[in-house]
């Protein structure tokens, strides 16, 4: 069932009882003495993560405890659904439709599975659709999100840039939306350049995916993903280690993608594009070279000081086609530099943006769904570091520092001043599972862009 979902229970379900530390008492003095003592003996605390099954009298489970935190709620389901013995539940404790909706999808995240090379070893337990839950938006998210894991999760021997393509085709003509790709040579003759130089070292031809769905005539929001489908540093060779998770490069237009899946499904009233510039960086007799100075889309030149500083070379003409049309509202997100990973770990993405005002709507969205990201600063005194002798800029600075920084400074060249836009630096991947979170692919930040620019667009 899709989610681990579903309308009605065939048989009674086993009730679900939300429990707070806090209300940990008042719970267990509603129940029965045997059940009491169980709770105790399982060192049933009411903690988020804590669980107890609780038997009946004929050895069935009766009811089970389940830690969360109120103010928290999308995670307070989050595990169950692999975790349970498989069956159907049901929540008893009352709560309200905002916080419905997010146990919910917490719970379908959670039920998340890459199935697509390995069977599950396991049936899921399956959760009873509470009433005050809004089914439509836990829909639309879960979907989302779930296409973005599986696009990042399948290796690149299948995720190359024309399956990333095909995946946006399929979506553009699921929605409604119209659908347009630029492929190989063809990048050159309608001025993409950089997108070119950076693929045409892989036999599997660069290309630029363009979706767009919506009222011409509403706001125009633009989304612009890395879609690198493999980078292998190209002649700036990364090591085996650093090579080893490279199919996920391309989890900035995975997530992306994800997002204008729900933007759609829910309506909302905006002219959406999707950009994403897909390509492998290989090495080959046409790979792109250091010290190359390569023409940019926007007409600025571009030394190239490292070619495993692609990211940013591809996105940079996607955002200045992105720019040209001076939307209301550029999104670009990319797996872009370890740099943001040393600073801020794995869970939280860096958020760029010159826009005090935009940067304060996506803090407090991701904050409200549990879904953050951790605002950088775009330091103007460090541009300099990007200086070249022979070409507008550079690609990469020779400082060790600020480097994420460093790469969002770079594409900030490529929108103008007044553009209301925001670079998201993620690393669209779990390392370990945790509730709502299984181990893989990840869609980080994609419920907290949906919820700033619904909040935004569908006044």
């Amino acid at each position: 069932m899709a989610f681990a979902l579903i309308d009605k229970a065939a048989a009674p379900a086993v009730p679900l009882v939300l429990v707070t530390a806090d209300g940990l008492a008042r719970t267990l003095e509603g129940l029965p003495e045997p059940e009491r003592r169980w709770a105790a003996a399982n060192n049933f605390r009411g903690e988020p993560g804590n669980l107890t099954l609780l038997p009946g009298v004929d050895g069935a489970i009766a009811r089970v405890l389940v830690g969360w935190n109120p103010a928290e709620p999308i995670w307070g389901l989050g595990g169950l659904s692999e975790v349970l013995p498989a069956g159907t539940y049901a929540l008893e404790t009352a709560v309200n439709r905002d916080a419905a909706t997010r146990l919910v999808l917490g719970w379908a995240m959670g039920a998340y599975a890459f199935t697509r090379y390995k069977k599950r070893s396991r049936a899921s337990a399956e959760l009873v659709w509470p009433v005050e839950a809004d089914r439509a938006e836990v829909e639309r998210l879960a979907s989302g999100i779930s296409l973005a894991r599986d696009l990042i999760n399948t290796p690149a021997e299948e995720m190359g840039p024309e399956e990333l393509a095909a995946a946006a085709e399929r979506l553009a003509r699921e929605r409604g939306a119209a659908y347009a790709v630029t492929v190989g040579d063809a990048l050159l003759r309608d001025n993409y350049p950089m997108i070119h130089a950076v693929g045409r070292g892989s036999a599997r031809a660069p290309r630029l995916i363009d979706v767009t769905w919506g009222d011409p005539k509403a706001p125009k929001v633009t989304l612009v993903g890395k879609g690198v489908c493999f980078d292998s540093g190209g002649l700036d060779l990364k090591t085996a280690s650093g090579m080893r998770m490279m199919k996920k490069d391309m989890g900035g237009a995975a997530t992306l993608l994800g997002l204008a899946s729900a933007i759609m499904e829910a309506n909302l009233p905006v002219r959406l594009r999707v950009l994403i510039p897909a390509v492998e960086n290989f090495v080959s007799g046409t790979s792109f070279r250091p010290l190359d100075v390569i023409r940019t889309r926007k007409g600025l030149t571009v030394e190239i000081g490292n070619t495993d500083a692609e990211g940013r070379l591809i996105l940079c003409d996607a955002l200045a086609e992105a720019d040209r049309e001076q939307p209301a509202l550029i999104v670009d997100a990319a797996t872009l530099t370890g740099a943001a990973r040393v600073a801020l770990g794995p869970d939280l993405p860096a958020l760029f943006t010159h826009d005090d005002a935009l940067a304060q709507s996506l803090l407090a969205a991701g904050t409200a769904e549990s879904d953050p990201f951790w605002r950088l600063p775009l330091w103007k005194p460090y541009r300099k570091l990007l200086d070249s002798k022979v070409a507008d800029l550079n690609n990469v600075s020779e400082s060790g520092f600020a480097g994420a920084v460093i790469a969002a400074l770079y594409l900030s060249d490529f929108v103008a001043p007044t553009t209301s836009w925001a670079h998201i630096d993620t690393y669209a991947w779990n390392a370990a599972t945790r509730p709502g979170r299984p181990e893989g692919g990840e869609a980080l930040g994609l419920r907290a862009l949906y919820a700033a620019i619904k909040a935004k667009f569908a006044r």
